[in-house]
């Protein structure tokens, strides 16, 4: 067995950020073999995690990396706000993003490697964690926002041509509105019946014709629809265009926005 001293300790406590007796155990376990010990502190971080996968996580951040023509967003949550704050976890959620950045277009799946930093940050700060979703945009033009405090993240793809400025301003829009679609017919079809039901409901309750009950509640679904299809919103900058005008002759291909714990 190797010697076991306090400099091997230390470098395994650097390495890990686990405490000093845990790292002391974990190198008598390993018989003073300093990577076999960081495998006895990763089982041992396995179980906690297990231990605390029941707890509730609302909180934590959005990690988002992009380059000329991709953009790639995460959302990694934890329990509280104070661990979201913590340096341990937002270094995490900058890895998880990098990692997530090699996966093709479309949502992303957590990766082994993904999950393990995820775990290890868990093992360091001892707060129940986990990686939520992640997506990937690919287009001609890509536009990003995220919120100064991490909580919302932005990505649209567009094609054809359009000003920075407003590139940027598409972003803010959609983190502001929060539409469900790019176009109308794209709203999914569940959620305009489920909104026909309920305007049906509330019309048939004003005791109207059932002519006119059936104008409210049309009238209701076009406002549900014009209100979730992003082309059909009125433009955060200028309530009296809707964003296709603003959006001209360019084309939105795609777009994600992430709220964490939404």
């Amino acid at each position: 067995m190797a010697e076991i001293t306090a400099a091997t300790v230390k470098a395994l406590r650097d390495a890990t950020g686990q405490g000093m007796m845990e790292c002391k155990k974990a190198l008598e376990e390993s018989g003073g073999d300093v990577e076999a010990a960081k495998d006895v502190l990763r089982k041992k971080g396995l179980v906690k995690a297990g231990e605390k996968a029941t707890r509730t996580t609302k909180e934590g951040l959005i990690g988002l990396k992009a380059q000329a023509g991709w953009a790639a967003m995460v959302e990694v949550r934890c329990e509280t706000d104070f661990c979201a704050r913590n340096e341990v976890f937002r270094a995490m959620v900058d890895r998880v993003v990098e990692l997530a950045a090699g996966a093709a277009p479309g949502p992303i799946e957590a990766t082994e490697a993904m999950q393990q930093a995820v775990q290890e940050a868990l093992a360091k700060i001892g707060e129940n964690m986990s990686y939520a979703r992640g997506i990937k945009i690919a287009a001609p033009r890509v536009g990003t926002y995220l919120h100064h405090n991490r909580k919302v993240g932005v990505i649209v793809g567009v094609e054809g041509e359009i000003a920075d400025a407003a590139l940027n301003d598409l972003c803010m829009h959609i983190a502001f509105a929060d539409p469900l679609a790019i176009a109308a017919a794209d709203v999914p079809a569940e959620l305009v019946e489920k909104e026909r039901a309920f305007a049906r409901e509330e019309a048939a309750a004003s005791g109207k014709p059932p002519q006119i009950v059936e104008k409210m509640v049309e009238g209701k679904v076009r406002k549900f629809v014009s209100a979730s299809a992003l082309l059909e919103q009125p433009f955060v900058r200028d309530d009296k265009k809707k964003v296709a005008q603003v959006l001209g002759a360019a084309k939105v291909t795609a777009f994600a926005r992430f709220a964490v714990g939404a």
